[in-house]
């Protein structure tokens, strides 16, 4: 197996541009361990971790730049403020030594279905940047994962994951998964939400209970439709049987799948429990000065 080191883009780009079938690394929590347990064996690794600027992160006017290679402790500690839900989903990937050596780009790159990152990149409206020898490109989050199957995505065989682009949010973020245990445990399925106070709308994430991430377009759409400006402008709570309309839409607009953790059906009722809970929560918060996010 050929290893690739690389220290600038410039190189990085190239190498992928040669050898499309060079697995890119930062910080391999997910690539070693599929290594040492035999379950591939791919002819060449591209080790990003020396890349200058990989980690780097910049404002960007109304959002922030984060470089793939940030790593879940990284984002926690120093974005929290920056994006709140982010920050909280980044808390419950895995272990301690996971979160300190895995990637942004390392999670987008694998999109595990039961990742804890992607149902609020999702409700953050976040873009990931691909780059190859060709430029760069900036890819919506909703849009790079792909229907066709776990795992798969919109990045090019001759393209790099270089880093995401979040807006600063403008309301409250939320963000909840059900695990057979409190940590160190992949989702069973995972909410999360944000309050788009600006342009007085909500944006889902859903994790977890299908082949990919995905969002709750249809129930957007009913919500916005629902609340108009005086809801907005009013302090008053949701309507309960709105609440449940929008937990029925979102898990009925779902493809749950079942296996060894949890059924179909579970999984849509509990997301439908989460997303009414979330968004209460959210727009109860909404009249806060502090942008808020939770996880139970």
């Amino acid at each position: 197996m050929r290893l690739y080191r690389p220290n600038t883009w410039d190189e990085a780009l190239a190498v992928r541009s040669e050898h499309a079938d060079a697995v890119p690394i930062a910080g391999g929590t997910d690539v070693m361990v599929a290594l040492s347990r035999d379950h591939f064996r791919p002819p060449a690794l591209l080790d990003l971790s020396l890349v200058a600027g990989i980690a780097d992160w910049q404002e960007d006017g109304d959002r922030t730049r984060l470089g793939c290679g940030t790593t879940y402790t990284g984002f926690s500690e120093r974005h929290a403020l920056r994006m709140p839900g982010l920050a909280m989903a980044a808390r419950d990937v895995g272990s301690r030594q996971v979160r300190n050596r895995g990637t942004i780009g390392g999670a987008l790159g694998t999109a595990s279905p039961t990742g804890d990152l992607h149902p609020m990149m999702l409700a953050a409206d976040a873009e990931v940047e691909l780059r190859s020898v060709r430029g760069a490109r900036w890819v919506p989050a909703w849009q790079f994962y792909l229907a066709s199957g776990s795992g798969r995505t919109a990045l090019a065989r001759d393209e790099l994951i270089a880093g995401v682009r979040v807006p600063k949010p403008s309301g409250p973020q939320h963000f909840v998964k059900i695990g057979q245990r409190r940590g160190v445990v992949k989702a069973v399925c995972s909410v999360a939400v944000e309050l788009d106070v600006r342009r007085r709308r909500a944006r889902i994430g859903i994790g977890a209970v299908g082949d990919m991430p995905c969002r709750a377009f249809v129930a957007e759409d009913f919500l916005a439709a629902e609340l108009d400006a005086d809801a907005w402008d009013a302090d008053e709570p949701l309507p309960d049987d709105l609440l449940r309309r929008f937990g029925d839409l979102v898990a009925g607009g779902l493809q749950a799948r079942t296996d060894f953790r949890a059924g179909a059906a579970y999984r849509a009722h509990a997301v439908a429990v989460l997303v009414r809970r979330s968004l209460r929560k959210v727009w109860n918060d909404r009249r806060g000065e502090e942008v808020s996010c939770g996880s139970a």
